[in-house]
């Protein structure tokens, strides 16, 4: 698909997934932009505010296959991934799949599950496989996961491993819509609309597995050029120096930053990235990915407003400004 291609298919998703999320258009077009570059979400939020609706709205518009996992603090390694049983007719075990064997996977509350069950999805969100008793299987292609959770300050939550939030490529906050939006969603209520149905909406499944995979593949063809490669590189460095920051992002942040940017500037209908590509997307690739300076928090300085800072103070490159 040709840049223009992408970025008529870019709007009509976006269409397509608005017409049920009322309000959340930024949310909305960064969880498509994670999609199309190959990665993972986190989505954070208070309950109530449309995550779980989000993920539910993009199963029926794109042509994936979609499974749900409910995480709970009793939930078990094994239940996410699957595992052997064994078939007494054929006298021998037999591996029955987890529902992380699917395109979409709704890791919903992610965070209320503990360390050990987290780490189950490492493996599958890195290599794409999952590995059971020394045999490893490959997962379908594509695989994406939208994770959920709720603020940490929740009861009954468990924090996330650095080494999970780094496999997600973007953490995206939900905001509370403004009163002019909640006022349409209850007027949709009240006209019939259940979010629990969402076939009544007649949502049109307007792209296919085949037809994403070759979005992601025509995203090689979004030039970048030398500036704006040494701009991401100066960003992701400036992480890892900032006075309110104990441990900066990991080269897999700039990897993140550069593939975002990348179908920014496609669903724009840009063969080439331009700076406000990076800087747009910079918070929600970094602020999963570094650890604030005990100070930091107790002055109430967020990991938002560190990369505020940092992109202030990053120079912009002229070539490609």
């Amino acid at each position: 698909m040709n840049i223009h291609e992408f970025r008529d298919r870019f709007a009509l998703m976006k269409r397509e997934i608005e017409r049920v999320l009322l309000g959340q258009e930024e949310i909305v077009e960064s969880t498509l932009i994670a999609i199309l570059a190959g990665g993972h979400v986190l989505i954070e939020g208070v309950p109530g505010l449309g995550k779980t609706l989000l993920v539910r709205t993009l199963a029926h518009v794109l042509g994936c296959t979609f499974k749900r996992i409910q995480f709970t603090p009793d939930l078990m390694p094994s239940d996410v991934t699957g595992g052997n049983i064994f078939n007494q007719k054929e006298d021998r075990f037999v591996f029955h799949q987890g529902p992380v064997f699917t395109q979409l996977l709704l890791a919903d509350e992610i965070n209320r599950a503990p360390a050990k069950t987290q780490s189950s999805l490492l493996e599958a969100m890195q290599d794409l496989a999952v590995t059971t008793d020394g045999i490893t299987r490959p997962l379908p292609d594509p695989f994406f996961v939208i994770a959920t959770q709720n603020p940490i300050e929740s009861q009954g939550t468990y924090p996330l491993p650095e080494a999970q939030l780094d496999r997600f490529l973007m953490k995206l906050h939900v905001r509370h819509p403004s009163a002019q939006v909640e006022r349409v969603m209850l007027r949709n209520i009240a006209q019939g609309f259940q979010p629990a149905h969402l076939e009544t909406m007649q949502l049109q499944r307007v792209i296919s597995a085949e037809e994403i995979a070759a979005l992601r593949r025509g995203l090689y063809g979004v030039r970048v050029d030398d500036g704006i490669l040494e701009y991401i590189t100066d960003i992701v460095s400036k992480s890892r120096t900032h006075r309110s920051i104990y441990l900066g992002a990991s080269p897999r942040g700039s990897i993140g930053l550069l593939a975002v940017s990348r179908a920014q500037a496609a669903s724009q209908g840009r063969d080439f990235v331009i700076p406000d590509d990076v800087k747009a997307l910079a918070p929600a690739v970094l602020r999963h990915r570094v650890i604030l300076h005990p100070d930091a928090e107790i002055e109430g300085i967020s990991t938002d407003d560190c990369i505020e800072e940092i992109l202030r103070e990053a120079k912009v490159p002229r070539t490609a400004a």
